[in-house]
């Protein structure tokens, strides 16, 4: 099974931003990435805009004709965000207020109602939701009994692990994934995920539907070219 590559456009927003004009041309940028191969664009505004502004979602939504995946912390605003621009999937994750990037998956069990509340919104909109979560078992009961489409496993501990060279690492995404199967969820995954060690996850996760890559994917694309970086994921990921 082919795994989607979903890619992650948020530092070409950080370019951007820091020079205050429209260089890199974010919107050319995700146009190039589906020309290249990729099958999804992923993006995760945050409340300060600091990368991503809440007006490139509106603008991206008639170029991506892949597939759209908005993440976030599903607060008032970006309720109302993913609403308007009802992109094809939206990925729920708990990030606090000025966190430089995510660091842990959703507490779903002490988080059920409120998460059961929001995903029953987005899915009265046609949108599909996934949950952010960790490797652990009880964290993907809690996510099923929530009413999400999918879970994306959040994969920092493993890349970390990987590289120190630690194979064993990847053995509780891999019964993670059994129990979603099991359960009837989908299973994507991001975070730390590279052209090093992109493959082996892969190969032990059955069911893996779609994978998020932003920060690696673009800084390899500094050495090797987007293009070129694009269809080597998409290599792997066959």
């Amino acid at each position: 099974m082919m795994t989607k590559l979903s890619v992650n456009i948020n530092k070409i927003a950080t370019f951007r931003n820091a020079r205050g004009g429209n260089v890199p041309d974010l919107l050319q940028v995700a146009k190039d990435i589906q020309r290249f191969g990729a099958q999804g664009i992923t993006i995760h505004p945050r409340p300060d805009e600091r990368h991503i502004r809440y007006q490139d979602a509106r603008d991206l939504k008639p170029i991506v004709y892949t597939e759209f995946n908005i993440e976030g912390n599903p607060q008032h605003n970006f309720i109302d965000l993913v609403l308007e621009c009802r992109p094809e999937q939206v990925t729920l994750v708990p990030d606090a207020i000025g966190a430089i990037t995510s660091s842990a998956g959703w507490d779903t069990v002490k988080n059920e109602s409120y998460l059961t509340e929001v995903i029953a919104e987005f899915k009265r909109n046609g949108i599909r939701t996934s949950i952010f979560v960790d490797p652990v078992l009880k964290m993907i009961e809690g996510a099923k009994k929530t009413g999400t489409d999918r879970i994306e496993l959040y994969t920092e501990a493993f890349a970390h692990q990987y590289g120190l060279g630690n194979l064993n690492a990847i053995e509780p995404y891999t019964k993670s994934a059994v129990l979603s199967n099991e359960l009837g969820l989908g299973i994507n995954a991001g975070h730390d995920l590279s052209l090093d060690n992109i493959k082996f996850f892969k190969e032990n996760i059955p069911g893996l539907l779609e994978v998020s890559i932003g920060h690696a994917l673009i800084s390899e694309a500094l050495y090797l070219g987007l293009d070129n970086v694009v269809n080597m994921y998409l290599n792997k990921l066959k």
